[in-house]
């Protein structure tokens, strides 16, 4: 089940939080005005727009909106109930063949799961069935690779649109150096447009693609957990020994968490 991840915001409003506080230790919150700039916001917003536009395509630009609630979405995965999950079915397994396994899928929730289940109680060899599930987990890390560049493109462009925005004011301020009245405004379209440009890059694109990256090594691993388990069952292994050998996914936090359940139960 996935929930809202709390922490993408917090991270998003603690940056501009930090952000606003050096601008008022320094110049009051009258100096905020100096930092909002039009012409800036132009620049690095309507060149970044169009860099996306022409490196992807209409397909993909699609799954812009759906890539961003991912960045604000999490998903907890208990790796000792799965764990458990498969030692019941490994003893349903044993006790009553692998076609036994067939009726009790309805309770599984991780189609993934139900999947390789399935493959094992149609007799298929293990290799096959690793080459198969394995086969969807790489589609899984394929799409998710091609849905994350888009914010890591974005965080790219974004402060080479900065720099190409301090160009442009840097060249409006050589132009009219003979009338100083113009040096201020020009010169703040040629910082802001870096500032601009940096901070949408390094506070929001690439720390989301970071995290669209680490969650996506969560869950292959979760899946490399279930594909051990879906070839134990189909293998016959002892219950057992299946719990040892998926345990070894465990981190020795949840192992410590697990023993002691084990001795308090005692």
């Amino acid at each position: 089940m996935k929930k809202f991840d709390i922490m993408t915001p917090i991270g998003i409003i603690l940056g501009v939080v930090v952000l606003l506080m050096a601008v008022f230790s320094n110049a009051g919150p009258s100096g905020l005005i100096f930092f909002i700039q039009l012409a800036s916001v132009l620049i690095v917003v309507g060149g970044l727009v169009s860099a996306i536009v022409i490196t992807f395509s209409l397909p993909e630009l699609k799954t812009i909106p759906k890539i961003l609630r991912e960045a604000f979405r999490t998903e907890n995965h208990d790796l000792q109930k799965l764990i458990n999950t498969f030692v019941d079915l490994s003893g349903r397994a044993r006790r009553e063949g692998l076609l036994a396994l067939e009726a009790g899928l309805e309770d599984v929730e991780d189609p993934f799961i139900r999947k390789g289940v399935l493959l094992a109680v149609d007799g298929i060899e293990p290799d096959i069935i690793k080459d198969i599930m394995m086969a969807e987990v790489i589609a899984m890390e394929e799409r998710h690779r091609k849905g994350r560049s888009v914010l890591e493109k974005a965080g790219e462009y974004a402060p080479a649109w900065g720099m190409i925005g301090t160009l442009v004011g840097l060249v409006l301020m050589l132009q009219n150096l003979n009338d100083p009245s113009t040096l201020g405004p020009n010169m703040a379209v040629a910082l802001l447009t870096t500032l601009y440009g940096s901070v949408m890059a390094n506070l929001i694109f690439l720390p989301m693609a970071t995290k669209l990256t680490n969650k996506t090594d969560q869950e292959v691993f979760v899946k490399q957990i279930i594909i051990e388990g879906v070839i134990g069952v189909q293998s016959g292994q002892n219950p057992k020994i299946l719990e040892e050998k998926l345990s070894a996914f465990l981190s020795d936090k949840l192992k410590k968490e697990e023993l002691g359940d084990e001795n308090d139960a005692a």
